[in-house]
């Protein structure tokens, strides 16, 4: 948009805080009163500001409190899940005014009906979709998109709902979740971690300075490619270490040990949700099988440990957030690497797409005031 340096710097800080007078516009923007007054006119002008109401000062004066107007949009952020879609709907300020829920199947109309949910008239700034792979280039350079077959045919699917004239970003959905940790969950006022997800597949989210590493090829983090096995006689397969540790596996291994129990109660469980329960009732062949998953994912944690050294490790996903781990992740980390803290997930299922709605948010305004960058 056509706006005055003033009135871009004035509209993020007005975004960032929901609300604010003119004096805390002009102390967030770090410009004078005056300058301000002209940007919130502009502003106004435009309907991306609108005053909200009144706020009595110390020495009993009135001052206007502005707002966001309705010029000011809203931004869409979708999580494409291993089996389902998440959706959510925001205005620049954060607020949410959509949200949606459905299998991956049918992403297309979740997100339909997302957008139709959203304020009528308010311009869509920008999209942010979390995949579950690593994004890169499309074909003619213009856009991003899933950089395998793992998630493109999902986001090719998905992708049709999207209107054409809106930004539409990528991100990996472990990154996402690991932003969702760093400013609402379990690494809140950590400068530094690593999220580690465990699920139908694993991944590593890496913060470090209080922003997320992408590496040079956006593949930052992708533990499913380390080499495994490695040891004489086995030559490692591609993506063998997400096998290993994926709940498929885990629930294949519980199916294993059930038959091999002599007089094992009940039936095997068919689900971690199941199989996590039968351990905290402390069913001896269920706690034995999640005592051997939490030290694999020890082991993998003291690979992430050895490498980066975060000193926190945040465990989270379908699998690694149950808090039965926790000790025996912790114990085999400690036999094998330094002091480093362990803590399961604070975001739980909608941490994915609620880092996702962070970073839509700042492209949002970013798409509004031409490139002025918002932390996230």
């Amino acid at each position: 948009m056509n706006l005055s340096e003033s009135a871009r710097a004035v509209f993020a800080v007005l975004a960032a805080s929901g609300t604010a007078t003119r004096p805390q516009l002009a102390a967030g923007a770090g410009l004078s009163k005056p300058t301000v007054s002209t940007a919130v006119a502009e502003l106004e002008g435009a309907g991306l500001a609108a005053c909200s109401g009144t706020a009595s000062g110390g020495t009993g004066r009135s001052a206007a409190v502005y707002a966001l107007g309705p010029a000011a949009g809203a931004v869409l952020a979708v999580d494409l899940g291993p089996t389902h879609t998440q959706v959510r709907g925001c205005a620049l300020d954060g607020t949410l005014l959509a949200r949606g829920t459905g299998p991956r199947a049918d992403s297309a109309d979740t997100v339909r009906a997302a957008l139709r949910a959203l304020p009528a008239g308010a311009p869509l700034r920008a999209v942010v979709v979390a995949v579950g792979d690593v994004t890169a280039r499309d074909r003619d350079g213009t856009g991003m998109r899933p950089a395998t077959a793992k998630a493109g045919p999902a986001f090719d699917a998905m992708a049709v709902a999207l209107p054409k004239d809106v930004p539409v970003h990528l991100e990996n959905n472990v990154n996402c979740a690991a932003l969702a940790e760093l400013h609402q969950g379990a690494a809140r006022a950590r400068d530094s971690f690593g999220y580690l997800r465990i699920g139908v597949g694993i991944g590593l989210g890496i913060v470090i300075g209080g922003r997320v590493l992408r590496g040079a090829n956006g593949a930052a983090g992708e533990l499913a490619r380390l080499p495994y096995p490695w040891d004489d006689g086995r030559e490692p397969r591609r993506e063998a270490l997400e096998e290993r540790m994926g709940s498929r596996s885990l629930l294949d291994r519980a199916a294993d040990a059930w038959r091999d129990a002599d007089g094992a109660d009940g039936p095997c469980p068919r689900t971690p949700e199941r199989l996590f329960a039968l351990a905290e009732e402390g069913h001896s062949t269920a706690r034995s099988v999640v005592g051997r998953h939490a030290a694999d994912i020890g082991r993998l944690a003291a690979a992430v440990v050895a490498v980066l050294d975060p000193g926190l490790i945040v465990l989270g996903g379908a699998v690694g957030a149950f808090p039965q781990l926790l000790p025996g992740v912790r114990e085999e980390l400690a036999r094998l690497s330094w002091p480093t803290e362990v803590v399961s997930s604070m975001v739980g299922d909608s941490g994915t797409v609620a880092g996702a709605s962070r970073l839509a948010v700042a492209h949002g305004i970013e798409t509004v005031t031409g490139g002025v960058r918002v932390k996230h």
